[in-house]
């Protein structure tokens, strides 16, 4: 397993596991639950956290850009104009290429809105970003961002923040097959059990924020959700035993006594 590296635009990590920093009561428990889930990529919403005034208190001093890999994001945009703009304002502050792109549809259900998405991401690849792609679980979606040129795919889970887990897998199954870039489930699980089932589809790494926020001990969350990355991408290199309709006994039955 050590050998076993999730690569994005050509740089190796060895957790599979990323995080967001909203949703914590502090900056402090942001650090401790990152620190606890091993994650290093974090996303940080460019529009809603500070990491540019040194005059207020900014998330940066908290999470060492040397150790970690600072992934912007332009949560709360539901435009492509808000969200190019974003990502502009991202490397002018820290020089950040390396963006996850989320256009917004609108405020109820959080979906993606795909044209959207796919127009800023051309802009963006164009100028030079390496992009990061949220999506819909709609595989011909996933494939035109892919087409496009995004260092990685994002399908959702579950609507952000509803902890339903992975609500399509087999549309996820479907993404996968065909992917020639990292898929990563974003959005939607809500314990590690929606971890684990995610690794064990053969998606590439997962990134979750509220799963581990919004739980009551979110640092013993973060602990669980390492384990829970790791024992499903185990399992799915392992390959699992075939469903059957009926037993099978573990143990040989012929040649047994009183056979």
């Amino acid at each position: 397993m050590k050998d076993d590296k999730l690569t994005i635009a050509g740089r190796e990590y060895n957790s599979r596991l990323l995080v967001g920093t909203g949703k914590y009561k502090d900056f402090e428990e942001t650090k401790r639950a990152i620190e606890t889930s091993g994650a290093e990529i974090v996303t940080v919403a460019v529009r809603r956290v500070n990491i540019t005034d040194k005059n207020e208190e900014n998330l940066l001093d908290y999470i060492d850009p040397k150790k970690y890999t600072i992934l912007p994001n332009t949560a709360g945009c539901f435009n492509a104009e808000d969200a190019i703009r974003t990502c502009r304002m991202a490397r002018e502050a820290g020089g950040w290429d390396l963006v996850k792109l989320e256009v917004l549809g609108d405020t109820k259900t959080l979906f993606p809105d795909i044209p959207a998405t796919l127009e800023a991401a051309k802009v963006l690849i164009d100028d030079g970003f390496t992009v990061m792609a949220y999506t819909s679980d709609d595989p011909i979606s996933a494939k035109k961002l892919e087409e496009m040129g995004c260092a990685a795919v994002m399908p959702l889970g579950a609507p952000i923040g509803s902890g339903l887990g992975i609500c399509n897998p087999y549309n996820i199954k479907i993404i996968l097959e065909d992917a020639r870039v990292p898929i990563l489930v974003d959005a939607g699980v809500g314990t590690a059990s929606d971890a684990a089932i995610a690794m064990e589809l053969g998606c590439d790494a997962v990134l979750m924020n509220t799963g581990i926020a919004g739980a009551k001990d979110p640092i013993l969350m973060a602990s669980a959700m390492k384990k829970a990355i790791e024992a499903g991408r185990e399992a799915y290199l392992a390959g699992r035993m075939p469903k059957k309709l009926y037993a099978t006994a573990s143990s040989p039955i012929e040649g047994v006594l009183g056979n």
